[in-house]
């Protein structure tokens, strides 16, 4: 038992001590202790005690707690001590036969905390702790958070047999804490892959999501992508797959890993930072010089981006927001109001989306080589000149035109898709300074059109 003191929250606080007052066994269990042992920000309280649901609810009724019967089938009942935070509450189980892979087909419930915490899946988050005892470890869980470890509890192999999706919170945490994956386990995960099958894509997408968001995805990516390509199969091409040019001293899997880490920790960038090289394999030739290119590797990136969006089930918004991002990552923007203006109009004049490519293509160039990784500077100004742009109110869409459609029509424009013709036509006029965005210079302009 290890004396450490770790702060909890005095909501769930409040719900341990009703328990303890009401004579049962409780314990804070799992990855909030070792988010505290790491002094990590920790969300999610849970609880875990030899009571079993009813007599929880019981317990609880008593202190004036709200609950929820969101699990009760497993033994978990959802608390909510103070009308705004909730805490899982699960009697102590084991778990009984994995037969679709994923979730147990029955639970015994137990009255040790040592069996409760056997049951786990890394030795990480078979920890125990309540303020009167300290810490229990019976699983080697502390070494291994000192040690930045992650191995499984038991036989991997069994482990992820019984529940696949622990392979992708493998890499997941990989990402998240900086963590190496102990080689047993790595190799049990390579050995098991297939079960991801078993996992369904809402989960698949969720725990990608939450790896490609985490602090250190360059290093978890490289480590075990032999992994998730059974989940994203478009990496596999992107494995070894070296660039010859002067600019890059990575494979396309290293530069994107690379990408994805210096890029914001925001889910559109990194997904675009993940998906943005993906054409390259397929676009790679030498030309007689012995120079590698990848000529129009931005547009089957982003057929591939498009598909692996539909795939992992992302909003159709999102989908064509990732598809832009990723065709247009390569292409040269100026720190000029002209070629911000340029590129407002190709984003829809979404000035949000332009700052996301302006992220993206500062990472891409920043995962160079060291000779060109300076020029990511550039992208710092081209934002400051968006910020410019945007705060002069300078015209970047067909809506912020000086005109609109009945004028242009009014002023002997017929109606149809010439309307459409002139006013693209007077945007680009006016984005390329060529004349003000003033409505009776645009109307003259107009008069001049032969569509």
């Amino acid at each position: 038992m290890h004396r450490q003191h770790i702060e909890v929250p005095a909501f769930g606080m409040d719900v341990l001590r009703a328990l303890e007052a009401a004579g049962f066994d409780a314990w804070f269990v799992g990855g909030y202790v070792r988010d505290a042992l790491m002094g990590r920000t920790a969300h999610d309280v849970d609880i875990a005690t030899d009571a079993h649901w009813q007599q929880v609810q019981h317990a609880c009724a008593a202190a004036g707690f709200a609950t929820h019967e969101t699990g009760v089938k497993h033994g978990t009942l959802t608390v909510v001590p103070d009308g705004e935070h909730a805490v899982e509450v699960t009697t102590f189980r084991t778990d009984g036969a994995y037969l679709d892979g994923r979730h147990p087909n029955d639970v015994s419930f137990v009255t040790s905390i040592k069996e409760d915490l056997c049951r786990r899946d890394f030795t990480m988050n078979a920890l125990a702790y309540k303020p009167d005892t300290g810490i229990f470890d019976p699983l080697g869980g502390i070494d291994d958070i000192e040690q930045r470890i992650i191995r499984v509890v038991g036989d991997p192999e069994k482990r992820f047999k019984e529940d696949a999706l622990r392979i992708l919170r493998a890499c997941r945490f990989a990402s998240q804490l900086g963590f190496t994956i102990e080689p047993d386990t790595l190799v049990a995960m390579r050995a098991s892959k297939h079960l991801l099958e078993n996992v369904s894509q809402e989960r698949t997408t969720h725990e990608l999501d939450e790896l490609l968001m985490g602090r250190f995805p360059h290093d978890a990516i490289m480590a075990t992508a032999d992994v998730l390509s059974f989940a994203l199969p478009e990496i596999t091409a992107m494995m070894g797959c070296p660039q010859r040019t002067k600019y890059h001293c990575f494979d396309v899997l290293e530069h994107t890993a690379w990408t994805v880490e210096l890029s914001p920790q925001e889910r559109l960038v990194r997904w675009a930072a993940l998906c943005h090289d993906m054409g390259k394999p397929a676009s790679a030739f030498f030309s007689p010089d012995g120079v590698e290119h990848f000529y129009g590797h931005a547009g089957v990136s982003a057929s591939i981006a498009r598909g692996i969006s539909r795939r992992m089930l992302m909003s159709d918004r999102f989908a064509d927001d990732l598809n832009l991002l990723v065709r247009l990552h390569s292409e040269t923007i100026a720190p000029t109001r002209k070629s911000v203006r340029r590129f407002l109009a190709k984003v829809d004049g979404e000035p949000e989306l332009l700052r996301a490519l302006l992220h993206l293509k500062k990472a891409d160039m920043a995962a160079h080589a060291p000779a060109y990784a300076c020029n990511a500077d550039e992208m710092d100004e081209v934002e400051r000149m968006l910020d410019q742009v945007l705060a002069d109110g300078a015209a970047f869409t067909i809506r912020m035109l000086a005109v609109n459609g009945r004028d242009l029509m009014d002023a002997g424009i017929p109606q149809g898709p010439q309307v459409g013709q002139a006013m693209k036509l007077l945007l680009e006029e006016v984005i390329e300074e060529q004349i003000p965005n003033e409505r009776e210079t645009l109307l003259a302009r107009v008069r001049t059109l032969s569509l």
